[in-house]
């Protein structure tokens, strides 16, 4: 089989949800699991009104080791991630993760680890800004 590790990337342009299903085509996959997270318009009880991500130099290494790692420990057939960076939306697509199995509960579960870790360890912090001005950096050492 080919590399299970199909797509990582850090972007500053728009995610497109169709290039990573596309790179995770596979014959042998039975289930393909996609986790999609978005900007939303609250956090933490208050409304959003701005939001950045910036990313560590380091962070798009850090992406491929996570993806190799959620590889190697589950069933899978295929694994990408994408995210995002720079100035983002409401609605605006913030990062795309998906993994395939010959069996759905394999995706299911390689897909929720890939986001989890991804979350826990690649060096991509936000920054809120708040409908009463105040503001936060999320993800930051």
């Amino acid at each position: 089989m080919s590399d299970p590790v199909r797509l990582v990337a850090i972007r500053d342009t728009p995610l497109d949800v169709t290039e990573v299903v596309d790179a995770l085509g596979d014959d042998g996959a039975g289930g393909l699991t996609l986790f999609i997270g978005q900007v939303r318009d609250h956090d933490s009880g208050k409304g959003v009104t701005a939001l950045d991500y910036s990313a560590h130099p380091t962070a798009l290494a850090r992406l491929e080791d996570v993806c190799r790692r959620v590889a190697a420990a589950h069933d899978v057939r295929g694994v990408a991630a994408v995210h995002r960076v720079g100035q983002l939306r409401i609605g605006d697509l913030a990062v795309v993760v998906a993994t395939t199995a010959a069996h759905r509960g394999d995706a299911f579960a390689a897909s929720r680890d890939l986001i989890d870790t991804l979350k826990a360890e690649v060096p991509i912090w936000k920054h809120q800004v708040f409908d009463d001005t105040t503001e936060e950096w999320v993800g930051t050492p």
